[in-house]
């Protein structure tokens, strides 16, 4: 690992060791910036390490039986047999970006009475149970006011109309839209999605390794094919290892179930820096990591509870 040149990148400056930890401390609301401004370096040590990262684009499908409300549209059930699945054109989307797709598969498609009204088009109102009517909210169902009279507004009947079914006790079926059939087909779903599994190195810096998959690094290898060949002889032989472990077991997970359609292996170099400073006479450290100079400290030395949740 010492002979890799890779690794072996300068740190970051002390100006922008400072910058970073001067941001970190701003987005915290009950953080001071006085330590990151005023702090006194006494090392910053570079402990870069390497992402592998293997991404496998599969499309997937399936079947399933489904149906929708019928008005008139074209039936073609019994004509001849309907096509496998995978026969069935479908044009992928941009490579390496999850999309899904749905197809009614032909020769499938017959018309049935709906099952939820019975081909009727109607079921019952739940607002009144089918009944037609619900109980006055003026006299509470008792078809008199206060002093005996009569109410006004159910007739004295204790009973009114329902809105919902405007007396009727019944509604248009959902299920079938009020036409009482149903078009019934198979519909074939298609799946395309980016399998990706990471790897990182540890270079044992005390810097928590999962913390990279927020950050993005410097490509310093990229390998796109429809079957990629795991990258051997990299100077990090860790790295070696893990592509050859992820593309086997890629292979293994994808291959008996989906179609895979393209591999991209890639290689970043992930800048991670150690800072360590004294501020008012104590010893502490931070990282800053990733081309985006992200900020990781467990002992920032001006923290405060002065913030009120609302």
């Amino acid at each position: 690992m010492e002979n890799n040149p890779l690794l072996s990148i300068p740190s970051i400056s002390e100006d922008t060791a400072r910058d970073a930890l001067v941001q970190y401390a701003s987005s915290k609301c009950c953080y001071s910036t006085d330590p990151a401004e005023q702090l006194v370096f006494s090392n910053l040590e570079a402990h870069n390490t390497y992402r592998y990262r293997l991404e496998t684009f599969t499309e997937s499908r399936s079947t399933e039986w489904t149906h929708e409300a019928y008005s008139g549209q074209p039936v073609d059930a019994y004509t001849q047999p309907p096509p496998a699945p995978w026969v069935i054109p479908a044009k992928a989307p941009t490579m390496f970006e999850d999309a899904t797709q749905e197809i009614k598969i032909p020769n499938t498609a017959s018309v049935k009475p709906c099952h939820t009204c019975t081909g009727t088009g109607k079921t019952p109102c739940t607002k009144c149970t089918g009944c037609g009517s619900k109980q006055c909210w003026v006299c509470n169902g008792s078809g008199v006011r206060a002093g005996d009279e009569s109410c006004h507004h159910c007739k004295g009947t204790g009973r009114t109309n329902c809105d919902d079914c405007k007396g009727t006790g019944l509604n248009s079926c959902d299920t079938c839209e009020g036409k009482g059939q149903l078009l019934v087909y198979i519909k074939l779903k298609i799946k395309w999605k980016n399998n990706v599994d990471d790897f990182v190195g540890d270079q044992q810096s005390g810097f928590p390794i999962s913390r990279v998959s927020a950050v993005t690094g410097e490509k310093v290898f990229v390998d796109t094919q429809y079957m990629v060949y795991p990258a051997v002889g990299f100077p990090d032989p860790a790295i070696s290892q893990a592509a050859e472990r992820l593309v086997r077991q890629h292979h293994a997970q994808f291959a008996p179930t989906c179609r895979i359609l393209q591999q991209r292996q890639t290689i970043e170099l992930i800048p991670i820096t150690k800072a360590s400073y004294s501020f008012q006479e104590k010893q502490y450290t931070y990282f800053v990591y990733g081309a985006e100079h992200k900020v990781y400290t467990e002992d920032y030395p001006a923290k405060c509870c002065c913030c009120t949740i609302i």
